[in-house]
């Protein structure tokens, strides 16, 4: 009797890209990060809904098209097409969901964090169930008065890393970001405005917040169902017995 291959469904991160550029640019970014660090889930890169309005900082380094996810003034206080670009993200997720976090970069990890805080405040997602990580790459908080009295009216309760570059001109809004978040994570870098290479210090921290997320999230689920517990022995079991049935 030949051994049944147990599928293992991945969790899902949804990785949104920066301003101009897309979700491959984005996947290759993080791609120079060790792959053990998200070896248990399945990354989902889309690229932002309207094509970039001008220049990208990307050309001549990586192919085109790009795109970017919303517009916005000089003094990050005015946005076009941010109501749009979040129906667009709140669909998404349903249909192809759901998701585990969230992973972003700049303007991704921006508009991420937005998500998480309108869905703690029940105003988008509220069938979805709620996102338990999100990994923030210079981000920052939005500016205008009616987005912050909502998104971050108290601290977001969602596992969070925040990269802070020491070099990084959103190195400021990218810490007022992580101190709306319940007991960050925060890894510094001696970079800028990038998706910075990980040291060895920052590999091990990383890797040991990814745990700490897949064991909150099984804890959560036993909570949540406790036949869950029994299942998984039954089906540990149940494994054991096909391989030595293999071996007999």
């Amino acid at each position: 009797m030949e051994a049944k291959e147990v599928a293992i469904k991945k969790k899902k991160i949804l990785c949104l890209h920066g301003f101009r550029t897309s979700g491959s640019f984005l996947c290759k970014q993080i791609s120079k990060w060790d792959p053990s660090i998200f070896a248990h889930f399945d990354m989902d890169f889309p690229d932002g809904i309207f094509p970039a309005g001008g220049k990208s900082d990307i050309e001549g380094i990586f192919p085109p098209p790009y795109f970017e996810w919303f517009q916005f003034d000089k003094e990050f206080t005015e946005y076009t097409n941010l109501d749009e670009c979040i129906d667009y993200l709140c669909d998404y997720i349903t249909s192809k969901g759901p998701f585990h976090g969230l992973l972003g970069f700049s303007q991704g990890a921006t508009l991420s964090a937005l998500l998480l805080g309108y869905q703690a405040q029940g105003k988008i997602l509220k069938e979805h169930p709620p996102m338990e990580l999100f990994v923030s790459i210079s981000g920052s908080k939005f500016r205008q008065p009616s987005i912050c009295e909502v998104a971050y009216k108290d601290p977001i309760n969602v596992k969070s890393v925040h990269f802070i570059g020491e070099k990084d001109w959103l190195k400021l809004p990218s810490e007022e970001l992580a101190s709306a978040f319940v007991d960050p994570l925060i890894i510094r870098h001696p970079q800028g405005h990038t998706v910075p290479r990980l040291d060895e210090d920052a590999v091990k921290k990383l890797g040991n917040w990814t745990m700490e997320c897949d064991l909150l999230h099984e804890k959560t689920k036993k909570e949540e169902d406790p036949k869950t517990e029994e299942k998984s022995e039954n089906g540990t079991a149940m494994e054991k017995m096909e391989v030595e049935e293999v071996h007999a």
